[in-house]
């Protein structure tokens, strides 16, 4: 028997041609979600102060407690009726349903008054509405019919050369990003500037987003063997708490000139770590794992490498995939940079979120410095980093969002090295399927068309990817001397990708890459 896993829920293959056993399983998951979602919805409504997300918030409910079935078979038995498989529900579960219900039941001849309402095409596709209305409250206006916005990292020399942002911005860029983990508030101040200088001239509107830099671990101090340039598999990283200033000798049995030796800027992560515990560096073009245990420190075997060796250097992101430890997402240096953001950003970028305990402390912190009187609101954009973060989702949208614009960033570097590349591709997909039922706009991130960025150079499977990026509401570029070239591309792209897809919804335009007259004149 193939079923929908529910209790009470269950279809026989052989009952696919009912209609009314379709009408009736449909009708009990229906009162299943409506009853599941309202209980969920209720746990949420305490903290949702915007009226606004009211509607969504419901909506994620009852998404939830739809996805606490397996409706595969349920799918199948719907296709051919000609029926929506609801493959394409996210953002509307219960006007999808009963539209669904609606239809079967008229099929089964039912008595029309015990059928729910056929919704109306407006309400059908409130989700829809909510959905862009929200990606402008954070992200801005659409640009020249595009709908997916681009989102552009600026590099320092922003600050000094205005032309350049000039043209992202006549290009169609819709927001920067400043990293706070770089750079300084004068830099900043100066960025700034050419922005609000370029939207005057250009008369496009852009978004500032000011990334907190976050507890990221990363290597502070690095040292390597005599006549070493490049870390190969085999090798040895001696991660201390300290790096002493005498030139290498030996150490513990090891013999230093052997080894690479680093600091970390976080050292008490060093006591969390145990022997084969994995470890990753540089968004994972270094891997390895914890060989042993010292009393200054712990030796890494690499065994992720290029044959040709990595180059490695201070500054580079540390990731302990295996290691389970709970660090502030504000650290004091963020703290002090929120006093200035707080004044001068449209959105703040939130590194490293895990729980709402991380959310209520950046909303308290942004409370304490923003006027009682001033009607500004700063949107928050989480970055989706670890397990953890994905695994709360929904709360954190629900305690975002339900106080001020929200958005979700998925930060495909970190969030590969932490959940492995293999689930990559399939948690992006929940991450957009959640987002998408909470009405909340995506940012899609890391490495989109990086070769082009910084080598003039593309192939496939970036186009592809970038491609796959009109699914969300924006796509960011990281740094690169071709950033503007690349944002022509993009804006090209999306704009004939948007053409064939809509989130999840194949577009069914005029195909005119064939000719048809053959085919018409044989017929």
């Amino acid at each position: 028997m193939l079923s929908v896993q529910s209790p009470g829920i269950k279809i026989n293959q052989t009952d696919f041609n009912d209609p009314q056993v379709l009408f009736t399983t449909l009708q009990e998951i229906r009162q299943s979600v409506y009853q599941e979602g309202q209980q969920i919805f209720s746990q949420w409504e305490p903290y949702i102060q915007r009226h606004s997300f009211i509607k969504s918030a419901e909506n994620l409910a009852y998404y939830l407690a739809l996805r606490r079935h397996d409706l595969r078979t349920l799918q199948a038995a719907l296709t051919p009726w000609g029926l929506s498989s609801l493959g394409r529900i996210e953002a509307r579960v219960l006007p999808n349903l009963d539209a669904v219900i609606s239809t079967l039941g008229n099929i089964c001849q039912v008595e029309p008054n015990s059928l729910p309402n056929r919704p109306s095409i407006h309400s059908f596709l409130e989700g829809e509405y909510l959905l862009r209305q929200n990606t402008e409250d954070v992200l801005g206006k659409i640009y020249n019919q595009r709908w997916v916005r681009i989102m552009v990292t600026l590099p320092t020399k922003a600050s000094v050369n205005y032309k350049d942002v000039k043209e992202l911005l006549r290009k169609g860029t819709n927001c920067v990003r400043i990293n706070c983990a770089r750079d300084s508030l004068e830099t900043w101040k100066a960025i700034i500037s050419h922005v609000r200088r370029a939207e005057a001239q250009t008369g496009q509107r852009c978004k500032i987003m000011m990334d907190l830099a976050g507890a990221k671990p990363r290597i502070e101090r690095i040292a390597a063997p005599y006549g070493y340039k490049h870390i190969f598999a085999g090798d040895s990283l001696v991660l201390r708490r300290e790096l002493p200033d005498l030139e290498f000798q030996s150490d513990s049995n090891l013999l230093a000139h052997a080894c690479w030796q680093a600091t970390i800027t976080i050292p008490s992560i060093i006591d969390k770590l145990e022997i084969g515990a994995s470890v990753w560096i540089d968004d994972g073009r270094i891997g390895g794992y914890v060989e042993c245990l010292m009393p200054e420190g712990v030796v890494i075997k690499i065994t992720h490498a290029r044959d040709k060796g990595e180059k490695i250097s201070a500054d580079k992101g540390l990731n302990f995939p295996d290691t389970s430890f709970k660090l502030s997402p504000l650290t004091e240096k963020d703290k002090k940079d929120l006093d200035f953001i707080a004044q001068n950003a449209d959105i703040i970028g939130y590194s490293f979120v895990q729980d709402v305990t991380d959310i209520e402390l950046l909303q308290q912190e942004l409370e304490a410095r923003q006027s009682k009187n001033s009607h500004r609101q700063i949107a928050l954009v989480a970055k989706i980093e670890t397990p953890q973060a994905i695994k709360n989702l929904p709360e954190l949208i629900v305690r975002a969002a339900g106080k001020q614009p929200f958005g979700v960033m998925i930060a495909r570097g970190d969030l590969a090295v932490e959940i492995g590349y293999q689930r990559l591709a399939e948690m992006q997909e929940e991450i957009l399927w959640l987002c998408e039922a909470a009405h909340v706009p995506v940012i899609w991130a890391t490495q989109v068309l990086e070769q082009f960025v910084k080598k003039g150079v593309t192939n496939r499977a970036e186009m592809t990817d970038a491609a796959m990026a009109e699914r969300a509401e924006c796509v960011m570029l990281n740094k690169g001397p071709l950033q503007a070239q690349a944002v022509t591309i993009l804006d090209d792209l999306l704009k004939r990708m948007q053409e064939h897809q809509s989130k999840k919804t194949s577009q069914l335009r005029a195909l005119h890459s064939w000719k048809f007259d053959g085919i018409m004149n044989n017929s």
